[in-house]
């Protein structure tokens, strides 16, 4: 096992600052290794009692104990391809009573793959998921094997939120038509709540809450409820986004990136009636899992955002309005942050797929 104390996240060198200085943090942190040994780690949720299960995008669920690993059986049948396989997974608000997890996952669907939603109730002694059912699927699916999303966060109202990236097809996350491209809100049942913004009008799929994203991977609540996402840019313009109930995030219209190819993305970075990113990066830093800080154990960092970068192998920490980065985690296990999150006592814990391994931050 790893133990690794860290007394200052590395600003100075990174060009981040706070007021014309450079930030440094003081408070001394440990970063400890808890699981190795995987191949292709997509999620991770901490169990009440210490245990992490882990998806990984082959199709397994794993459940890992003081560094013992088991599989869990009972998890949807995936497609495993490009990016898509088993991805998210998040336990339901009333976990310690009903033993609820959600999960999202590749699908297959008419017309190839698309994200799918699902719950289950995980068995009390962690070996099986029962009962797993599918709450939503995306209208079609699509033989395309990039941008599934893909995270679900439970609201406080008890709705669920899930990211879908518009699958490689740019014109589509414009389309109400489609699921590609939105940020989708369902009852736990999988029913479509009656406030969701476009349920009464024609020709437009009623589980969207909003529209115009490339590949939103990363998605939180922060402590007033709001959801934010980061997501992929083309070459550059990669975004932090406050979602907003019917808004357009304006892709690909707008963008503070290009093309791979270089040629200029939609009609340039603003348009009215387009919502502007609350944060971006150019270069891009190819951002997964987001975590809006709650716990005590990092007071100074309450209501921060944490965003991990898979290109450049950091965990950057933003706060203020406007939204800015001011600080990066970056240490050699902090190599492709692919998943973010919060436990119980406040530590941060994360997925590194370079290491193929899950590590806790903490101060203990």
């Amino acid at each position: 096992m790893i133990r690794r104390v860290v007394k200052r996240v590395l600003a100075l060198s990174l060009g981040a600052v706070v007021f014309g200085a450079p930030y440094v943090f003081a408070q001394e942190m440990t970063i400890e290794q808890r699981v190795s040994g995987l191949d292709t780690p997509w999620a991770l949720a901490v169990l009440p009692q210490g245990d992490v299960l882990i998806t990984e995008r082959d199709g397994r669920l794993l459940r890992a104990r003081e560094g013992t690993i088991y599989e869990v059986a009972g998890t949807p049948q995936v497609v495993d391809s490009g990016q898509g396989g088993l991805l998210d997974i998040t336990l339901a608000r009333d976990f310690d009573t009903t033993r609820t997890v959600f999960l999202t996952y590749a699908k297959a669907l008419d017309g190839g793959a698309g994200t799918a939603l699902a719950a289950a109730e995980l068995s009390p002694d962690g070996s099986r998921l029962e009962n797993l059912r599918d709450l939503f699927s995306m209208s079609r699916g699509s033989s395309k094997g990039q941008h599934f999303g893909s995270r679900v966060v439970e609201a406080r109202d008890g709705t669920l939120f899930v990211t879908i990236g518009e699958r490689g097809d740019r014109p589509a996350a414009q389309d109400l038509g489609q699921h590609n491209g939105s940020v989708v809100r369902v009852n736990r049942d999988g029913s479509v709540p009656q406030d969701n913004p476009f349920i009464v009008r024609d020709g437009v799929l009623p589980e969207i809450w909003s529209y115009g994203h490339r590949n939103p991977q990363g998605a939180g609540l922060d402590p007033s409820g709001k959801l934010w996402v980061s997501e992929h840019g083309a070459r550059g313009g990669d975004e932090v986004n406050a979602v907003r109930r019917g808004a357009n995030y304006g892709w690909p219209v707008i963008s503070y990136g290009r093309h791979y190819s270089g040629a200029k993305i939609g009609e340039g970075t603003t348009k009215e009636g387009m919502e502007q990113p609350a944060y971006y990066w150019d270069p891009s830093i190819a951002p997964s899992g987001l975590l809006v800080y709650s716990g005590k154990m990092f007071p100074d960092w309450r209501g921060d955002i944490l965003v991990g970068s898979l290109k450049f192998n950091y965990i950057a920490r933003l706060k203020g309005d406007p939204l800015r980065e001011v600080a990066q985690i970056k240490t050699p296990e902090t190599a492709r942050v692919r998943d973010i999150v919060e436990a119980p006592d406040g530590a941060i814990w994360f997925i590194s797929v370079g290491n193929g391994a899950v590590y806790r931050i903490g101060t203990d």
